[in-house]
């Protein structure tokens, strides 16, 4: 590609990136297509940015845990989703997120904990269900 490669102002150390094009609202839904065909790490910029400029947009912070565990950023994504959990307690998809997210972190007592909640929220959900048996038998097969 042309115009791309080292030598640039943007390639040098401690640039700061160009702005993403458009408003909070575009950032936010081409952050959502991104994380939806694979593409985490560049959602996560996009989402951060977006999160920054509207950080009380519970749909923005949940996009951004979503990339952040996309991103394998299991300690960012717990505290984006715990963040939602202690303001909308009832919350599923948070919970759920969270408890994920601790379960790769390894603490799986409070995988269990906030997997359980999201399960009994919806328990026709089998991702949910799925999850809390994965975590409530590594919890078990830890205890012995």
């Amino acid at each position: 590609m042309e115009g791309q490669g080292p030598g640039r102002p943007e390639d040098s150390p401690g640039a700061v990136p160009a702005e993403p094009v458009g408003g909070v609202y575009e950032w936010y839904t081409r952050g959502l297509e991104l994380l939806r065909s694979g593409s985490a790490a560049a959602a996560l910029q996009l989402l951060a940015r977006a999160a920054e400029a509207e950080p009380g947009s519970h749909s923005i912070r949940e996009a951004l845990a979503r990339a952040q565990f996309g991103t394998r950023r299991f300690d960012e994504a717990a505290e984006s989703f715990r963040g939602i959990v202690e303001e909308e307690p009832a919350e599923d998809y948070a919970r759920f997120g969270l408890g994920l997210a601790l379960s790769r972190m390894g603490d799986f007592e409070g995988a269990v904990e906030h997997l359980a909640l999201a399960a009994a929220m919806r328990p026709d959900n089998d991702d949910y269900a799925k999850a809390l048996r994965h975590a409530r038998a590594t919890l078990e097969s830890r205890r012995r």
